[in-house]
């Protein structure tokens, strides 16, 4: 639960959708992702027309959703894909830093790579949890908690 009060806290900190509280887990960490990406998108367009302003808007929201991510994750259940995930975290904070700093398309086309491919895996985890029938015998997700 503490991992997605944490999500929660970043996903209302950027303001990117309503509904959340309605989200599952799954459904928010996809949503977190969708805002990520579409910051980094923002971000390389106003650094190609020189919007310093929202460039760093842009970079600044794009670094409180990945640390959301960040905060979110859950050590003792995600063990190695947790801590793998966290340094993954941690090294695309320090991208962004870098990009704000010095414009470097290279740079956030990386970071839009990387995150671009977790995006993706968790857009395949509701096929991979799959579904079951609870005792009233109608069909729900099976999604950890």
């Amino acid at each position: 639960m503490r991992a997605r009060q944490k999500a929660i806290e970043s996903y209302g900190e950027v303001n990117v959708v309503s509904g959340v509280n309605s989200a599952d887990n799954v459904q928010l960490i996809q949503m977190l992702f969708d805002g990520l990406v579409e910051s980094l998108k923002s971000a390389e367009g106003q650094i190609n027309r020189g919007e310093i302003a929202g460039k760093a808007k842009s970079l600044a929201r794009a670094s409180k959703i990945v640390l959301g991510l960040q905060n979110a994750l859950d050590f003792d259940e995600g063990g190695e894909i947790a801590t793998n995930l966290n340094e993954l975290y941690s090294y695309v904070v320090r991208r962004l830093f870098h990009v704000n700093a010095h414009n470097d398309i290279e740079a956030l086309k990386e970071i839009h790579g990387l995150m671009e491919e977790i995006r993706q895996a968790w857009k395949s985890v509701p096929s991979l949890i799959g579904t079951k029938k609870n005792n009233s015998g109608s069909r729900k997700e099976a999604v950890a908690n």
